[in-house]
């Protein structure tokens, strides 16, 4: 029997009614799945900033650190840049498998309510506990961090990221940033808007930069300018790669066995680069029109993300040597300040700064809406769920109906943020920091996510012949969610596998996980036994 039916026979109402019950329509209105109650939030986002939220997110500190990290596990440029190519054409099977789920399963939280739905309560409550617990704070940390390291490293400190003082200042960094969310949800897109001009406006700095240095040297062979080695080499020919310890790799010498671990490496830090591309899904529940917008807003950003990635690393080895590409951290800020000199490397560092600020941005915009979303289910203590203010009691006074129907009590407090979510988000993100580091923090976050992806998208397939008849107003061939999960499961295999020890911690957390749910499940069944 599945999950769904065993809803329906009275343990819990499906997240999905019959067809002919789930949906309503209004005159010319766009038909509105009927889901299990009013969200919390109100449907006042449209297609636009949907797009700006996922292009906001995945164009973040990816593609200005992650270009040294797979040069180092590729032979040459050419393959190098079709990696890149890879990585985003996963994610745009990815995003397409979701907006499949969000426009067919309606729900706040994610891939919470699609796993809830495919694979019953358990696995969408602990997709909610390591979204709360390890995924979300693990990426407001790594970006805080990206933040406060990149401005260290225009200043030529490189060394000192473990250091007590950096650590506080990305705290600080993460306050500021869950501070601006906590506003208002039209004033965190706002704000949004404007980071995203900063992403391609920094993109485009470095393309142009190349695009210069290509002219004058085609105008000019014998002129001195860029890197030059993509002048006078083979974009695609071996070249041996200065690894960043000083070694180097001699790639006529490698097996293909060892060949296929060094690319599937470049490939996991692909991936780092376009995660984020899932997030749209977490608005869903707040768009209009998600059935048209979701789709349009995954199948306009993930393009574009694709296409700006590809550019500006065709950029970063027209600017810089070969040799230099692999082993700097900071492939933006080296290649401007070698073309430009030091002060415009600081003006670099300082709009890599505000990309980094804006992925910053729409990770926290999304970060609590999980716990909102686990908390209506009564997952996590409803307190997280309430919007508008700080406490433990929503607010009592009367408000008026919104133009929905539903009464809007975050008109009074003047901002519809989940507060009590955002708090706690900060609190256990700062403890990333404090504990954690970079290089580990990426592994831990990318087994959390793709761990769930993986079923998510497994559980695409396998409701695409469990449920034929389901409503779907977007509906991908069936091969593009074969070849995610194929791919992500081998990423989460690999991670396991080279990352023992991190891959433990997540078990502990989805055994403490586990632990938690039974415990409130008893004291639910407790409570209604005694009532």
């Amino acid at each position: 029997m599945s999950p769904s039916e065993n809803r329906e026979n009275g343990e819990q109402e499906p997240l999905l009614r019959n067809a002919e019950s789930r949906q309503q329509t209004d005159g010319d209105a766009e038909p509105v799945a009927d889901v299990e109650a009013a969200g919390t939030f109100s449907r006042n986002l449209g297609a636009k900033e949907a797009f700006a939220i996922v292009i906001s997110i995945v164009i973040g500190s990816g593609i200005f650190t992650s270009p040294g990290s797979i040069d180092t596990n590729v032979p040459s440029p050419g393959v190098a840049l079709i990696i890149w190519l890879v990585g985003g054409v996963l994610a745009w099977t990815g995003a397409s498998t979701m907006a499949e789920l969000g426009t067919a399963i309606p729900g706040e939280g994610g891939v919470q309510p699609y796993l809830q739905y495919i694979f019953g309560d358990i696995f969408g409550f602990l997709a909610a506990w390591t979204w709360i617990v390890a995924v979300m704070p693990a990426t407001l940390a790594i970006l805080s961090i990206v933040f406060v390291e990149s401005i260290f490293s225009a200043l030529g400190v490189t060394d000192q990221a473990d250091a007590v003082e950096h650590k506080l200042l990305s705290i600080l960094i993460l306050l500021i940033m869950n501070v601006a969310n906590s506003i208002s949800t039209k004033a965190s897109t706002r704000l949004n808007n404007f980071f995203v001009f900063t992403k391609f406006l920094s993109i485009a700095g470095v393309v142009i930069a190349g695009i210069v240095v290509v002219a004058l040297q085609v105008s000019d062979p014998d002129r001195d300018i860029g890197g030059r080695d993509w002048f006078n080499k083979s974009w695609f020919g071996y070249r041996n790669t200065v690894n960043p310890d000083g070694s180097e790799t001699d790639w006529s010498k490698i097996s293909q066995w060892e060949l296929l671990g060094h690319y599937s490496a470049a490939l996991y830090g692909a991936l780092w680069a376009y995660s984020g591309w899932d997030k749209a899904i977490y608005i869903s529940a707040e768009l209009s029109k998600p059935a048209r917008q979701l789709p349009l807003a995954i199948n306009t950003a993930v393009p574009a993300i694709v296409v700006c990635f590809l550019a500006a690393n065709a950029g970063y080895y027209i600017l810089l040597p070969w040799t230099v590409v692999s082993t700097t951290d900071s492939v933006a800020v080296t290649a401007i300040t070698r073309l430009l000199g030091p002060v415009v490397g600081v003006v670099a560092a300082v709009l890599i700064c505000l990309v980094v600020a804006g992925s910053l941005l729409g990770n926290s915009f999304v970060a609590g809406r999980m716990a909102v979303a686990a908390a209506n289910k009564d997952w996590v203590p409803r307190f997280l769920s309430i919007v508008g203010h700080v406490g433990l009691q929503p607010r009592r006074e009367a408000a008026p109906e919104n133009a929905e129907g539903n009464t809007d009590s975050n008109e009074q407090s003047g901002s519809d943020a989940p507060l009590n979510a955002i708090i706690l988000s900060t609190i256990v993100s700062a403890l990333y920091i404090l504990l954690g580091n970079f290089r580990a923090l990426v592994t831990f976050n990318g087994l959390g996510e793709y761990s769930f992806f993986f079923l998510t998208v497994l559980g695409a397939v396998i409701l695409r012949f469990r449920e034929p008849n389901l409503k779907r107003p977007y509906k991908p061939f069936l091969l593009v969610p074969l070849v995610f999960a194929a791919v992500s499961g081998f990423v989460v295999v690999r991670g396991a596998i080279f990352a023992p020890r991190l891959a433990l911690v997540l078990i502990v957390v989805w055994a403490l996980g586990l632990g938690f749910y039974q415990i409130r499940k008893y004291i639910a069944q407790r409570n209604a036994s005694e009532s």
